[in-house]
C-alpha cells in the first residue's frame, strides 16, 4: 500500500456525517455550475471538493475508486451493479467506466428514497440518466426484482457498499438465484473501517468449509457487528436469512489495501468466481 496524499483529504468524520442535509447541499454546489454539466469527472472532483472544504462524505474516494475502475476496465461488464449509492459519487465513477468500456447498463440500489433522488440528480447533470438506473428498495427485495424481471439474470461485476452485514446475506441470495457463475467479480468495500468478518470469511472460505458450515444452524450475520458498524443510515435492519447460497462456488479473494478518502486506512476484498465445484 502506497502513501495517502493528505492534501486531498476529505474534512474529518464527524459524529453524525450524514443526513443532515449535506447531502442535499451537495447537490446544489455542483448543479450551480453549469459548465460541469455532462462531464463526468469534473463533477466528481467537485463532489471532492464540497468533501474536502465542506463536511465529509462517506464516498468510496479517488484511492479505491481507481482500484474498482481498474477492475472495470479488467473485466469489461455489459451490466454492473452497486449496492448503495449514498449521493452518486461511486455511480458516477463506475457507471462512467462500465459505459466507456462499451457496458449497456449501470444499476444503483439504493435503500433511502431521499439518496435516491440526490443519484438521479446528479447522474442527469453527468450525462448519464440513459445509462444509469436506480433501484429504490431493500437491497434483497431489489436483487429479486431485477432477477425476477429479467433485467440481470447474472452478476458479472458488483460492488458491495451498504449495509455491512447484508454483504453476505445478499451475495447468499444472489448465489440461490443461480446469478452467481464463473467469471462474476465482486468487489466489497470498507472491509477494514468498519470490517465486515462474516463476509471475509464466506468469500475466503473453501467448497468444504461451506459445506460444513451450511449443514450447521445458520448464524445471524450481524452478531459479528457492533450496533455503530452494522446500522446504515441510523438503524440496525432484520436481514432475512432464507436464502442459505450455494456452497459448491468457487472463490478467489483478496484484500487490497487502500484508504478512505480522509486517509483513514481501508480497504476493499476482490472475490472472483472461478467456477462451480463438482466433487
Amino acid at each position: 500500500m502506497g502513501s495517502f496524499d493528505k492534501i486531498k483529504a476529505y474534512a474529518p468524520q464527524e459524529e453524525k456525517f450524514f443526513d443532515d442535509g449535506r447531502e442535499e447541499a451537495l447537490v446544489k454546489f455542483v448543479i450551480s455550475r453549469p459548465s460541469l454539466r455532462n462531464s463526468p469527472v469534473e463533477i466528481l472532483a467537485a463532489i471532492d471538493e464540497y468533501g474536502r472544504t465542506h463536511k465529509y462524505l462517506m464516498n468510496v474516494g479517488e484511492d479505491k475508486g481507481a482500484i474498482v475502475t481498474d477492475i472495470i476496465r479488467k473485466r469489461r461488464p455489459s451490466i454492473m451493479i452497486e449496492l448503495g449509492g449514498y449521493c452518486g459519487y461511486s455511480t458516477i465513477l463506475f457507471a462512467n467506466e462500465v459505459r466507456a468500456c462499451g457496458g449497456t447498463k449501470f444499476y444503483s440500489l439504493e435503500r433511502d428514497p431521499k439518496f435516491a433522488a440526490n443519484i438521479n440528480t446528479l447522474v442527469a447533470f453527468a450525462g448519464l440518466g440513459d445509462f444509469v438506473e436506480v433501484v429504490v428498495g431493500p437491497s434483497n427485495e431489489s436483487i429479486r426484482s431485477l432477477h425476477n424481471s429479467g433485467r440481470v439474470e447474472s452478476v458479472e461485476m458488483m460492488f458491495l457498499d451498504h449495509y455491512k452485514p447484508a454483504y453476505t446475506t445478499d451475495l447468499k441470495l444472489c448465489e440461490s438465484l443461480g446469478m452467481i457463475r464463473e467469471n462474476t467479480v465482486l468487489v466489497a468495500d470498507n472491509v477494514i473501517k468498519p470490517g465486515n468478518p462474516p463476509y471475509l470469511e464466506y468469500v475466503r472460505s473453501s467448497v468444504q468449509e461451506k459445506r460444513m458450515s451450511l449443514a450447521q444452524e445458520q448464524r445471524n450475520d450481524t452478531e459479528s457487528f457492533s450496533s455503530h458498524s452494522a446500522a446504515q443510515y441510523g438503524a440496525v435492519e432484520s436481514l432475512s436469512t432464507d436464502a442459505r447460497g450455494n456452497p459448491n462456488l468457487i472463490y478467489k479473494s483478496e484484500l487490497i489495501e487502500s484508504f478512505e478518502p480522509t486517509g483513514v486506512p481501508d480497504g476493499v476484498e476482490i472475490t472472483w468466481c472461478l467456477g462451480t465445484s463438482t466433487e
